[in-house]
């Protein structure tokens, strides 16, 4: 039986470039036929990869095997969405957090992958349904991210109202609302001072970007809720909206995004390292306590309650 695996990676980058060749090479020694994606992945909103997915060969595909950063892997994730082949992403880039394995280990992500030795994570999505004025049919869309309510012009703020399950909550002018997957937390959430969410969780994460308002705190609603971002009529500037960075459509005054969770792409991992060493690695968090890091020279503080020769009583 005929084993074959999508490449999908960044084609201009001469590191990128170096590492194709040697997946090449190794895929071929382990046995497997390889088909190269030709890079014309649709950017305009909505989901139109039906066609991209047969004219590469993504249903015949063992795994997509992605070379690159987060947003190649982002990339590839719009062909296999909807399907059951997984995405197996080698790090190219910097932080990295939907990759499993890092450049150097590329020769050996090959040989997991030729003894199937990984397992395979679903990760979940968000749907965007977009309500444009005078329009009757929504537009539809996706993100394993984060779908991300922006104002279009950067010299006013964006007026929105924001409801969860078909009720209004609070309205305020911003620079934008960023709607996370647990997934995205990470991402463009994290940089806007939103929780980290383990990748497990069931949830649908909600950030305002430099809100004029006293109530203005992330929200995490559950799987079967869903926000609603309305750009006001009032509103000074028209917004825009964007998909993993990705896709994106205008939003007039007067337009309505709903966000709820979605489907799910599939990931292969070859590590059953927690999320937490994860987070502790890409982040490289000191987890030594400051009493550890404590160098010669200097003098270690002394925790007075749990010595025994001190007396004096706790208030």
């Amino acid at each position: 039986m005929t084993r074959r695996v999508l490449i999908v990676t960044h084609g201009g980058r001469p590191r990128a470039v170096a590492a194709l060749a040697e997946a090449l090479r190794e895929l071929k020694a382990a046995g497997f036929e390889y088909t190269l994606h030709d890079d014309a992945l649709a950017e305009e909103f909505g989901d139109h990869m039906a066609a991209n997915r047969v004219r590469e060969g993504v249903h015949r595909s063992e795994a997509v095997m992605v070379l690159g950063g987060d947003g190649t892997i982002l990339r590839a994730a719009e062909l296999t969405r909807g399907t059951d082949v997984p995405l197996l992403g080698v790090n190219l880039g910097h932080v990295g957090f939907l990759a499993e394995s890092e450049r150097e280990d590329l020769r050996a992500a090959v040989q997991r992958l030729a003894a199937r030795d990984y397992e395979v994570e679903e990760r979940a999505t968000v749907e965007v349904e977009v309500h444009l004025p005078g329009t009757a049919e929504p537009v539809v869309g996706w993100a394993l991210n984060e779908a991300t309510v922006e104002k279009a012009t950067r010299d006013r703020m964006l007026e929105v109202a924001i409801g969860v399950d078909g009720r209004p909550l609070l309205s305020f002018g911003c620079d934008g609302v960023v709607m996370s997957t647990a997934t995205g937390s990470t991402a463009h959430a994290f940089s806007g001072g939103g929780p980290v969410i383990w990748p497990d969780v069931d949830a649908v994460l909600m950030v305002p970007l430099s809100a004029h308002a006293l109530f203005a705190r992330p929200l995490v609603i559950g799987p079967r809720s869903r926000y609603t971002v309305d750009v006001l009529p009032q509103s000074t500037v028209e917004g825009v909206l964007t998909c993993d960075g990705r896709r994106e459509i205008r939003l007039p005054r007067g337009s309505r995004v709903v966000v709820r969770q979605g489907g799910t792409v599939r990931l292969a991992r070859l590590s059953n390292a927690p999320f937490t060493d994860r987070l502790v690695s890409k982040f490289n968090l000191p987890v030594s306590g400051w009493r550890d890091r404590v160098g010669s020279g200097h003098t270690e503080m002394r925790d007075v309650r749990s010595d025994p020769a001190d007396t004096t009583p706790e208030n």
